[in-house]
């Protein structure tokens, strides 16, 4: 994996928070959560990451962008906070997944794709999947109780990939096409699946 002069990969964070929230009712990611909005937790994870950048994909919810810069001055991350504003984002997760990896530095080596409705993701996992690209892997996920979760950490020789993802697929078609270049972290903590769709999903955690 390429690294920066100073030996540190060169990785970067996209969270995807373009949605409606349809299912939730709308303001999914700007409703209430732990003392701040939902997208904080996603956030929170995203910063805790090795990268350089955290770019917040948006689309159809102007405060998102609000929630994301008021965490970011909170948190003392302004300087690492990139926006991209997805104007076909009701195309579906596709079209948002395009845009924050074509928002991407030119040199970046790998990128994480967080949720912004996956508010429990556990920092922990992180340097895992770092470490299984540096070891070879293409892309890298957490596994918890034998279901694939998220984040994934993909190599640079995957952004073309993703730069085709279409509709709500997102990068499901980039990781089947994978087979064993895609190195499953398996992890004791369930925040790697658990998202949010509908208001009774907050009150369960």
């Amino acid at each position: 994996m390429a690294t920066g002069g100073d030996g540190e990969a060169r990785l970067e964070a996209v969270v995807l928070a373009a949605g409606s929230g349809a299912r939730f009712g709308g303001g999914k990611l700007t409703h209430p959560w732990r003392g701040g909005a939902l997208i904080d937790g996603a956030l929170a994870a995203a910063f805790a990451a090795p990268v350089r950048s955290v770019t917040v994909v948006t689309g159809a919810d102007l405060g998102v962008e609000i929630a994301a810069a008021a965490f970011a001055a909170r948190t003392g991350a302004a300087p690492r906070l990139r926006m991209v504003e997805c104007a076909d984002h009701a195309e579906g997760m596709g079209a948002s997944l395009r845009a924050g990896i074509a928002s991407l530095p030119a040199d970046a080596a790998g990128a994480f794709v967080f949720l912004g409705d996956m508010p429990c993701v556990p920092p922990a996992v992180l340097p895992r999947l770092v470490a299984a690209l540096a070891t070879g892997a293409t892309a890298a996920a957490p596994i918890h109780a034998g279901r694939r979760g998220h984040p994934v950490l993909f190599s640079r020789q995957l952004f073309a990939a993703l730069s085709a993802a279409r509709g709500d697929e997102g990068a499901r078609t980039a990781l089947k096409a994978l087979g064993d270049r895609l190195e499953l972290i398996e992890t004791d903590d369930d925040g790697v699946l658990f998202d949010v769709d509908r208001p009774d999903d907050v009150k369960a955690r």
